[in-house]
């Protein structure tokens, strides 16, 4: 009887410790954006939630608008009362303002001004089903077989999900695609109307050469990051999702970014789109762990486990560099002049995607 309860003793410690590993682990993604070679993977097919990561998408297809003719940086973004009644609004404007799809983008990207996303998502499409469904749609020609969307701005859902392998390929698309508008991305504030925001994305200031893509944070996800970053000829993106702390986040993106940097090519490598994507998997949810009683606990493990730029650790990031601002000044709808007013939103059907 003794021997059989120290079996099942041992039975549940065991069970605990595979449980408190796989709590640990979170997905982690390098790829060289030219060769599309996998350069780092861990868990890169598995499910997870996105947050604001989802952004990027919104940012894609608003990308694609803009390359077809269908819209135009300077076209008026109005802010509607179901825009402004997100979660997470950031930019303190009331119902009926007015900026443009080009400030519009800096918000969304710099600072992930969700109203901004939804703001865009109304114009862009008419109503934001319809836009996300042109965000399903983007993802499934890009190949982003285990991502799904159901809103343009990573608030959570259960059923908005991605991988590390998906978001990569999204990254890539970007800066393949879309070069002329890379420059939404490497803004760290958005000064809108007087009032700064700060982007949380550190690395953007802190690592010679990043040019920043979109951090996303959500308590069931944690926190998310893409980022691109370019040196010379070398062109590669990172991805991080389920990180404890900004600072983990950080250190982690740019520990996989100084290894992509540093290590030379060397044999063959597997290709970003052979990788597989785990459809059986299903999100972690980190609430209990990181918003929860749990949460001092769970960064102290995590700590033991990403020690990097704590006391006494070598950190990866550099020191911090001159912040780059974008001001935006909105006005009201009602002083919309007539050379300036919102032209209807296109119809839906001519904005998808062919």
């Amino acid at each position: 009887m003794f021997r059989r309860l120290i079996s099942v003793r041992n039975a549940v410690a065991g069970l605990l410790i595979a449980t408190a590993s796989s709590a640990q682990a979170t997905p982690s993604l390098l790829v060289d954006a030219g060769s599309l070679q996998v350069l780092r993977s861990k868990d890169a097919g598995r499910a997870w939630y996105p947050a604001s990561t989802t952004k990027l998408m919104t940012a894609f297809v608003a990308f694609e608008q803009l390359r077809a003719g269908r819209i135009a940086l300077q076209h008026d973004i109005a802010f509607s009362r179901q825009a402004l009644a997100r979660e997470s609004v950031q930019s303190g404007l009331a119902p009926g303002s007015v900026m443009s799809l080009e400030d519009a983008l800096y918000a969304m990207l710099a600072v992930s001004a969700n109203e901004a996303a939804a703001a865009i998502a109304e114009t862009l499409a008419g109503n934001e089903a319809d836009f996300v469904a042109m965000m399903n749609d983007a993802a499934r020609r890009l190949g982003m077989t285990g991502t799904h969307f159901v809103n343009p701005d990573g608030l959570f859902d259960r059923r908005q999900v991605t991988t590390a392998r998906d978001l990569a390929l999204l990254g890539v698309a970007i800066d393949r695609s879309f070069p002329e508008y890379l420059r939404f991305f490497d803004r760290s504030e958005v000064s809108i109307d007087g009032r700064l925001l700060k982007s949380s994305d550190e690395v953007i200031r802190r690592f010679p050469g990043a040019i920043g893509l979109k951090t996303g944070f959500v308590c069931a996800s944690g926190r998310n990051l893409v980022s691109l970053a370019v040196r010379g000829e070398r062109r590669l993106v990172a991805v991080v999702l389920g990180a404890t702390t900004e600072k983990e986040r950080s250190e982690r993106i740019a520990q996989l970014l100084q290894f992509g940097f540093e290590k030379p090519d060397a044999g063959n490598r597997p290709a970003l789109r052979t990788l597989q994507n785990q459809k059986a998997s299903k999100p972690e949810d980190l609430r209990t762990r990181l918003c929860g009683p749990q949460a001092a606990a769970y960064e102290r493990r995590q700590r033991k486990l990403y020690p990097m730029g704590h006391a006494g650790q070598a950190s990866f990031l550099g020191a911090l560099t001159a912040p780059k601002t974008w001001k935006i000044r909105t006005r009201s709808a009602s002083v919309v002049t007539s050379s300036s007013s919102p032209s209807p939103a296109p119809r839906p059907s001519a904005l998808r995607a062919q």
